[in-house]
């Protein structure tokens, strides 16, 4: 729990708020996640168990600390029974791929590495599917907002604004669908970008939309550039890995990071970017 300060001018409730979070541990719902903690935290008592026991003339306070290590092994052997649901086994040469942009904020690509070749690819509107018309709206919202931002600005006034939770919906949307379509194919691991590099991303990605509508012209490049980076805001690309990691964490698939290629096809990205976490291992 932790309380935020906001800044400018305005009523208390509208520039404090009170963040609340919470973190779950998903392994231990199944009895096959909790043998998993069982035998970890089992293994590491015994060490330490046996560690103690071999040396002489313990203090009180370390003969305590022995007697608390043997009730809780001896705890771990007794686990509270709970209900079975089979561990998440993917396929070790199939991966998923997730590339991030400014105009498209996700692209999909599973990959088979002993191939080379991509599976499927899954563009934004596909992983929103229904709901890619949230996405329009939510990007007329920032508009608007920022357009009101600007002119209370000039006026001194309050401009804090922000969209709700429609963010943070999109987010999940997206991430509920990229996990869903990584267990169908029963990938091993989702590979993320690296939000080190969500910048020059970004600016990439600008630079090769400028130069594709107006070839030859520096300057006319660079206005466009401008234009085109006040009409499509800034996705909240490190919330979005969150929810991602969130729920592949709650089937058991792993997340690995890297870089994201710079240049490139929204389709080529992903595959690359898959490609690259699988190289980079060996």
């Amino acid at each position: 729990m932790a309380w935020q300060e906001g800044r400018g001018e305005g009523e208390p409730w509208n520039l404090h708020r009170l963040v609340v979070s919470c973190a779950i541990d998903t392994d231990s719902w199944a009895q096959e996640g909790t043998e998993q903690i069982r035998q970890k935290k089992a293994s590491e008592c015994a060490e330490i168990i046996a560690c103690n026991k071999v040396k002489k003339n313990l203090s009180k306070d370390q003969e305590a600390f022995l007697k608390r290590r043997e009730t809780m092994l001896a705890l771990l052997d007794n686990p509270f029974p709970r209900p079975s649901r089979p561990l998440y086994q993917g396929q070790p040469s199939i991966l998923a791929g997730v590339s991030y942009g400014l105009d498209k904020p996700a692209t999909l690509a599973i990959i088979d590495i002993q191939t080379g070749k991509a599976i499927t690819y899954r563009s934004i509107r596909q992983l929103l599917g229904e709901n890619y018309k949230l996405l329009n709206r939510y990007r007329l919202q920032q508009q608007r907002n920022a357009h009101q931002r600007h002119k209370n600005q000039q006026k001194g006034a309050f401009n804090r604004f922000g969209e709700s939770n429609s963010g943070k919906h999109l987010d999940r949307l997206i991430a509920h669908e990229i996990v869903a379509i990584a267990q169908k194919y029963q990938v091993s691991s989702l590979i993320l970008p690296d939000l080190s590099d969500i910048r020059e991303i970004v600016q990439g990605e600008v630079q090769a939309r400028a130069e594709q509508e107006i070839p030859g012209s520096i300057e006319l490049q660079r206005q466009y550039a401008l234009q085109y980076r006040a009409s499509v805001h800034r996705w909240r690309h490190a919330q979005l890995s969150q929810c991602i990691g969130s729920q592949a964490a709650q089937v058991g698939i792993s997340i690995e990071v890297v870089k994201q290629p710079f240049t490139g096809t929204p389709q080529e990205k992903p595959k690359n970017l898959a490609i690259a976490a699988y190289q980079s291992r060996k």
